[in-house]
């Protein structure tokens, strides 16, 4: 099936790598003009010589989402751009391993700040213009937002209130025909996992016994998850919110 996003305009947190990276190539491919955020800026510059598009179809805006006056800076942003907002796809996160006893107040802040705080004020900011647009937003979770995972108190905690509040916002606006979803990937080769796994005495072994957890025996890769956060936000998804959309080679 071939998505089309012609004369939308789509805002994707997270963008400058990894899953939101590969959301954005899909959804211009389609047709859509996309601004993607993120928080450093060179990866950011990456980013737009990647997805080599002319500035009409593509930017890139730095913002720290873990901070409220910029996800309303974000949204105000695309608006400025491009004159309106279609879809939202929260896809900027962190991710840390650690056991409850090791974890200080400003790692738990910076964990739920980006994940969560950052995803809630981002849709808040952009409900009043998606109302316009009767557009879609698709959070990014996780299955550590469907189940507890081990060292991940923490990141669990706020990828399961991504879920749950991405399932109370869908039944807030679905008399407004505002369809809001989220997808739980699994492991993704992504820059995140990269860095997981460097932190390893064996990164190839690591990747390894992880593939080993998922009934497919390996791990996702981002066009996969992008593949499926675009039909949630297409047209070809109108009877769709509310759904926590597992891809995750079937480890949940």
């Amino acid at each position: 099936m071939e998505l089309k996003f012609t004369d939308q305009v789509v805002l994707i947190t997270g963008g400058s790598s990894g899953i939101g990276l590969a959301v954005a190539q899909l959804m211009l491919e389609g047709g859509a003009k996309v601004l993607i955020v993120g928080k450093n800026a060179e990866k950011g510059k990456a980013a737009l010589d990647t997805l080599g598009r002319d500035k009409e179809y593509l930017e890139f805006f730095q913002a720290d989402l873990s901070k409220v006056e910029d996800c309303r800076s974000s949204v105000n942003k695309v608006v400025e751009l491009f004159g309106k907002l279609d879809v939202v796809i929260n896809s900027a996160g962190i991710y840390k391993t650690n056991p409850i006893e090791n974890v200080e107040e400003a790692e738990f802040d910076r964990i739920i700040d980006t994940n969560l705080k950052g995803t809630f004020f981002v849709c808040k900011y952009a409900i009043p213009v998606l109302r316009k647009s009767k557009g879609t937003i698709v959070n990014v979770s996780s299955d550590s937002g469907l189940k507890g995972n081990p060292l991940e108190t923490v990141y669990c905690a706020s990828k399961g209130a991504v879920t749950i509040f991405t399932k109370a916002l869908a039944v807030d606006l679905a008399s407004e025909n505002i369809r809001v979803n989220c997808v739980c990937p699994g492991d993704i080769k992504t820059p995140m996992l990269d860095r997981e796994m460097a932190q390893s005495d064996n990164p190839e072994k690591y990747l390894q016994e992880i593939s080993k957890l998922y009934p497919v025996g390996r791990i996702g890769y981002p066009e996969e998850v992008a593949s499926v956060i675009c039909f949630l936000a297409s047209n070809a998804s109108p009877f769709t919110t509310g759904a926590a959309w597992s891809v995750d080679g079937g480890i949940t």
